[in-house]
C-alpha cells in the first residue's frame, strides 16, 4: 500500500545511479564491438535476444512489409500522431540571426547534425512511440542521415510496429541491434553500420550505462532514469482519475516512482484506496504493486504553495496540476520534464498524441535539463566579420584587454591588421 505522510516528514532522496557491475559490462561490450565489429553484435543478438542473424540491417522491403500488416485503422492513428508531433515540433526550430551595426556583423548560424542515431527499446517490449517522438524532430532539426537500432526478437525481426513507423518516416536505415552494443555501434561504427554524431533515446540501465561511456566521442541526449509522475491535486481532484494516473506510470517499471501532494487528506484517503482496487485489475499488477509500495507516496501539505514548493524540489519528469483553474498555477512551476493541466489532459495524452515530446528528464534533472526537441539535433556556431574602421575603432580596447591577460600575440593580432 501506499505511503502517506505529511509536508514535514523527510522525502527520501533516490540513488538512480548505475551500479559499477553494470557500468563494467557495458564498458567490456563497448571495447568488444570496437575490437570486432559486426561479428560481436552478432554474439549479442543470439546471447541477449536469442536471436541468429545473418544480417543486422532491416531491408527496404521488411519496413514495407511490415507496415502493410498493419491495421488500416492502426495506421490512420499513426498518421495523426505523426501529425501532432509535426506541428508542434516544427514551432520549435530556431532560423539563428544576423546583426548589423557600423561595420560589424554578427549572428548565429544553426546546423543540423548531420548524422544521429535513435535507440528503440525492443525485444518483449513494443514502443513506436519512441520512433515517432526521437525521429521527428531530428527531421525538422535536418539530419541528413537518420539510423535506427532496435533488439530483435528470438525470431530475427523487429516489431512490425516498430518498422512501420521508420517507413512511414523514410528512416534512412535500421538495424537490428540493441543494448550497450548497438550504442558502441553507433558511436564508433562496425562493418555494417555507419557511425552517426549524436545518439538519442531511451533504453535500460545497460544502454544508459554504453551512453555515458561513449559521450564525448558523440553526444547524447540524456542519461534517464526510471519513469516519474507527480500530481499537485486540491480537494476538487477526482480521486478515481489521480489513481489512474499514478498507475500510468507505476506499470513501466517497478522501480518508477509515482507521488501525490494535496492539500485534503480525504482525497489522500481515497486515492490510497483507490489505487489498490484499480491495481488488481491490471495486467501488470505486480510490477504496479512493486512501484506503488516501494516508490509511491502521497503527501499531505498545508497550502498549494507547499504542494507547488516540494514539486520544484523534487523536479519530476511528469507533472500533472489537477486543481480548480490549473493553468493559473503554470507561473509557480519552476522545474518539471512536462506539464499537464487539469481534469482533462492525463500524461497519456502526451506519450502519444498531443505533439509534445515524451523523452523527458528523470531523477530531478529537470533542474537543469529539458526534454528532447528538435534543439537536441542541431548545433549553433556564432559568425563575425568586421571591416577595417569597425576594427580600427575597436583596436585600442581590445589590445588592452589582450595585453591585460599577458597575451601578446592576440594583441599583436590586432595590430598586425590596423596597427598606426
Amino acid at each position: 500500500m501506499i505511503k502517506i505522510i505529511n509536508q514535514d516528514t523527510l522525502i527520501p532522496k533516490r540513488d538512480d545511479s548505475i551500479s559499477d557491475k553494470i557500468e563494467n559490462i557495458a564498458k567490456d561490450i563497448i571495447k568488444d564491438v570496437r575490437a570486432r565489429g559486426d561479428e560481436a553484435l552478432f554474439e549479442y543478438a543470439q546471447k541477449f535476444d536469442g536471436a541468429r542473424l545473418e544480417t543486422l540491417v532491416v531491408s527496404k522491403i521488411e519496413l514495407e512489409q511490415a507496415y502493410n500488416r498493419l491495421l488500416s485503422d492502426y495506421k490512420d492513428m499513426l498518421k495523426r500522431c505523426i501529425n501532432n508531433i509535426s506541428e508542434f515540433h516544427s514551432k520549435q526550430k530556431d532560423k539563428g540571426f544576423i546583426v548589423e551595426k557600423d561595420g560589424i556583423l554578427l549572428g548565429q548560424k544553426v546546423t543540423a547534425i548531420e548524422k544521429v542515431g535513435i535507440y528503440v527499446p525492443g525485444g518483449q517490449a513494443v514502443y513506436p512511440s519512441t520512433v515517432l517522438m526521437n525521429v521527428i524532430p531530428a527531421q525538422i532539426a535536418g539530419c541528413s542521415h537518420i539510423s535506427v537500432v532496435s533488439p530483435p526478437r528470438a525470431d530475427g525481426t523487429i516489431a512490425d510496429e516498430i518498422l512501420a513507423c521508420c517507413y512511414m518516416l523514410n528512416v534512412n536505415v535500421v538495424y537490428k541491434t540493441g543494448g550497450a552494443g548497438a550504442i558502441a555501434a553507433l558511436a564508433f561504427g562496425t562493418e555494417s553500420i555507419q557511425p552517426v554524431y549524436k545518439i538519442t533515446g531511451p533504453g535500460n540501465a545497460y544502454v544508459a550505462a554504453a551512453k555515458k561511456q561513449v559521450f564525448g566521442t558523440v553526444g547524447i541526449d540524456m542519461i534517464a532514469g526510471p519513469s516519474e509522475i507527480l500530481v499537485i491535486a486540491d480537494e476538487s481532484a477526482d480521486a478515481k482519475i489521480v489513481a489512474s494516473d499514478l498507475l500510468s506510470q507505476a506499470e513501466h517499471d517497478a522501480m518508477a516512482r509515482c507521488i501525490l501532494t494535496t492539500t485534503s487528506e480525504k482525497l489522500a484517503e481515497e486515492v490510497s484506496k483507490e489505487l489498490e482496487i484499480q491495481m488488481a485489475y491490471l495486467p501488470k499488477e505486480n510490477i504496479c504493486r512493486m512501484s506503488i509500495d516501494n516508490n509511491g507516496l502521497i503527501i499531505i501539505c498545508d497550502t498549494l504553495n507547499k504542494c507547488f514548493e516540494i514539486s520544484n524540489d523534487l523536479a519530476p519528469e511528469h507533472l500533472e496540476i489537477m486543481v480548480q483553474d490549473a493553468i493559473s498555477y503554470l507561473p509557480k512551476i519552476k522545474n518539471a520534464g512536462s506539464i499537464f493541466l487539469g481534469r482533462y489532459t492525463p500524461e497519456a495524452i502526451g506519450d502519444y498524441y498531443a505533439g509534445v515530446n515524451h523523452t523527458l528528464p528523470t531523477n530531478s534533472t529537470a533542474k537543469f535539463s529539458s526534454a528532447l526537441s528538435v534543439e537536441t539535433f542541431v548545433k549553433k556556431s556564432t559568425f563575425v566579420s568586421y571591416t577595417e574602421e569597425a576594427l580600427r575603432e575597436a583596436k585600442d580596447d581590445v589590445v588592452l584587454f589582450a595585453m591585460s591577460e599577458g597575451l601578446d600575440a592576440h594583441a599583436k593580432s590586432v595590430l598586425s591588421r590596423v596597427g598606426d
